[in-house]
């Protein structure tokens, strides 16, 4: 895994030593006589949501009879794809790393099958494994709501890493599979849903 950002660093720390009361700061009036309390847990729960939904509709933008896509199918000039991932692989990816980082928090048992980053190998259809990809996301919310400024940086069962440190990996590793995604739907001819009447 990559070492942790000197931000997040710096800002556990603060929370830890009480310098900063980041469970108990109050936002802004949303609404008449509105005041909410933010949490650590309703945080990421909010970054979980927000690369669930990218992912979500990329997915769900291709279609299924191009949802086996690869690069390496277009024979480019010059380009390296021999063995890359397919559009599918990148989705059943997310959503398998999804459990295994994430189930470490909540201490589930992974689903029937899954036995690599690659998923199960059962799942063929673009609606299993959209499925498949949606009960990952749930799983990293349930994963967020444990969160507390007193438990993130314990390191939960056999993991070498925080739970805050786990919670915020499953999210960035997300993104980064969701960039590839983006250009294979761009390679497929289909602008991607979070781009679509905006300016390229």
């Amino acid at each position: 895994m990559k070492p942790y950002s000197p931000v997040l660093v710096a800002f556990t720390l603060l929370v830890a030593l009480g310098e900063i009361s980041y469970s108990h700061a109050q936002t802004p009036k949303q609404g008449p006589d509105a005041t909410t309390t933010p949490t650590l847990a309703a945080d990421e729960d909010r970054e979980i949501s927000a690369v669930e939904k990218l992912v979500l509709e990329a997915a769900e933008a291709m279609p299924e009879n191009k949802f086996n896509f690869s690069p390496e199918s277009l024979n480019i000039r010059g380009g390296e794809y021999k063995g890359v991932r397919t559009f599918a692989g990148e989705v059943k990816h997310i959503a398998a790393s999804n459990y295994f980082i994430w189930s470490s928090i909540t201490d589930e048992k992974l689903p029937e099958g899954l036995k690599d980053g690659n998923g199960p190998e059962n799942l063929k259809s673009k609606a299993e494994i959209i499925q498949f990809l949606k009960d990952s996301f749930a799983l990293g919310h349930r994963a967020a709501a444990t969160l507390t400024t007193e438990n993130m940086l314990q390191n939960p069962g056999h993991s070498k890493s925080t739970r805050l440190r786990l919670t915020e990996f499953g999210v960035a590793h997300a993104y980064d599979h969701y960039g590839q995604m983006i250009e294979y739907l761009r390679m497929s001819g289909i602008v991607p849903p979070a781009s679509r009447g905006k300016s390229d």
